[in-house]
């Protein structure tokens, strides 16, 4: 009798027989192990130190698993445990590397029998509780938004991030880089979370993304109601201590929220001691004194902003102009000794013109200005150190806007960033730490690996990895004390073992 209503039937079997639907998976475990990830867990995250049951490493390894393999929430540890033949591997790993008595070390942490290979969603649950912090139970002040201080469980795993970042720049160096800073909105629908400037109860994570590597070096996580514009200056300093050895240069970028007094003279006076001045370009405040200038520029010193095609060969309008202000606000002035801010404005045209008399009564979400018959204007405004040329210095900024935001969608959709798990911050603030060491681990596999294969790799969605890559059917077998993975041969078979070979050339480089 059919089961259904199509031609086939089901037969269920057990689920130790091999089988896995993550047979890509290993090799960004091998990826990490190649890195150092285990290894910096060991050396830097200090909770089950000494204690029974999972260690830290495999607490921590699971969680990055978890996020690469699609899981969303604590809750998709028993979907992961139900890959037998994940499970099998993932058994065999754990112990590469170990001496007997290591081994028998690590069995001796089960009282019974060890049945589980991934944490139960419960163990994880209550491994997250030690990354709370101590103050952030402390009754909220009216009128006052805080960050709480981090655990050193939470800053342990900030410097394995900051590790997994130094061991991919030890294999592509840079002298300079460029750090883009922004801060992104996690709705949520818990009682203990504040309410966000667009009116939902939200956290909002503040972080600081590397462009050349395309990892995110650092995340201070808050809650929704702490502005953008605030501690900025504690942010950058942060992210500035865990940039690896080697860099001389750092350039930096961010939005308007980025626009502080302290944290711009900071940039540009040279007061960090490792890098002294640091190049920036940060969106400006429109006050009144600045759209005063602005309306003095004669038409002449507007001049087109132009893109450059690179297929066609040629510059081809945007439709927008720009214009270098001469401004010099109250903050920037009060010293003759002061570095020299340069302020760049775009203006772009309204298509759909309003009524006359109606420009006032707008509510858009830019600013605007009008400039006498022409019309009303959108009008965006920057402020620079950099003596570049204006409209390089425009296009620089505008490529923040880029993959430092997708960095952030990657987070909340393709990962398990945007399922916080719980009402406490600490723990929330660990779990969207896992989703980062997830991201900058797939980022390291597409720059050291798969972009060696095809540079599409580069560009492509972590969901667009996932499904030709990661969740490619196998199974896994033992036979003559070896584990096999079998999968099929030709094509992304054929693509996974490249990509072993390419990891290993990472430890052992090929002789030339």
């Amino acid at each position: 009798m059919a089961q259904g209503i199509l031609d086939f039937h089901i037969l269920t079997q057990n689920k130790d027989n091999g089988m896995t639907s993550l047979a890509g998976l290993p090799a960004w475990l091998e990826l990490g192990q190649v890195l150092g990830l285990a290894e910096s867990i060991e050396r830097n995250v200090k909770v089950r130190e000494g204690a029974q049951g999972y260690t830290d490493r495999q607490m921590v390894m699971a969680g990055v698993l978890l996020n690469l393999a699609g899981g969303d929430c604590v809750d998709d540890l028993a979907r992961l445990e139900e890959d037998g033949g994940f499970a099998r591997l993932l058994r065999r790993v754990e112990t590469h590397g170990m001496s007997r008595q290591q081994r028998r070390l690590q069995e001796l942490r089960w009282r019974r029998e060890r049945s589980r290979t991934v944490p139960s969603p419960a163990a994880m649950h209550r491994y997250l509780k030690a990354f709370r912090s101590a103050d952030e139970d402390e009754p909220a002040v009216k009128g006052i938004a805080r960050v709480p201080t981090p655990s050193p469980a939470l800053l342990g795993l900030q410097a394995v991030n900051a590790d997994l970042i130094a061991s991919v720049h030890a294999r592509a160096p840079r002298e300079a880089l460029t750090l883009d800073q922004d801060a992104t909105l996690i709705g949520v629908e818990k009682k203990q979370a504040r309410m966000c400037y667009k009116g939902f109860p939200a956290y909002q994570p503040t972080n600081v993304w590397v462009a050349e590597h395309r990892m995110m070096l650092y995340s201070e996580f808050r809650d929704g109601n702490v502005p953008a514009g605030s501690g900025n200056l504690r942010v950058l300093r942060e992210a500035l201590r865990l940039i690896p050895d080697g860099v001389k240069r750092v350039n930096f970028r961010s939005d308007s929220a980025a626009y502080e007094v302290d944290l711009m003279r900071y940039m540009a006076e040279g007061q960090d001691p490792r890098f002294g001045v640091i190049g920036f370009a940060i969106g400006a405040d429109l006050t009144a004194a600045l759209r005063a200038e602005v309306a003095r520029l004669e038409e002449t010193d507007w001049k087109p902003l132009r893109r450059w095609n690179p297929r066609a060969r040629i510059f081809e309008g945007t439709g927008q102009e720009w214009a270098e202000v001469v401004y010099v606000p109250t903050w920037a002035g009060n010293k003759k000794s002061n570095p020299d801010y340069r302020f760049l404005v775009v203006r772009e045209l309204l298509q759909e013109q309003p009524l006359p008399g109606m420009a006032e009564q707008l509510i858009l979400p830019f600013q605007t200005m009008e400039f006498g018959t022409k019309g009303l204007y959108k009008l965006h405004a920057i402020v620079t150190n950099r003596d570049l040329p204006g409209d390089q210095i425009i296009w620089w900024y505008r490529e923040r806007c880029g993959k430092s935001e997708e960095a952030h969608s990657i987070l909340k959709e393709d990962l398990a960033g945007g399922h916080l798990p719980s009402k406490y911050f600490g723990v929330n603030a660990a779990w969207w730490m896992l989703a980062i060491l997830a991201m900058n681990l797939d980022s390291a596999m597409r720059r050291l690996v798969l972009g060696e294969l095809d540079d599409s790799w580069l560009t492509r969605r972590l969901k667009a990895v996932r499904f030709r890559l990661i969740g490619l059917p196998g199974r896994v077998v033992e036979h003559a004390r070896t584990l096999w993975l079998k999968v099929s041969a030709g094509g992304d078979g054929d693509i996974l073992c490249a990509i072993r070979r390419i990891i290993k050339r990472l430890v052992e480089p090929e002789p030339t």
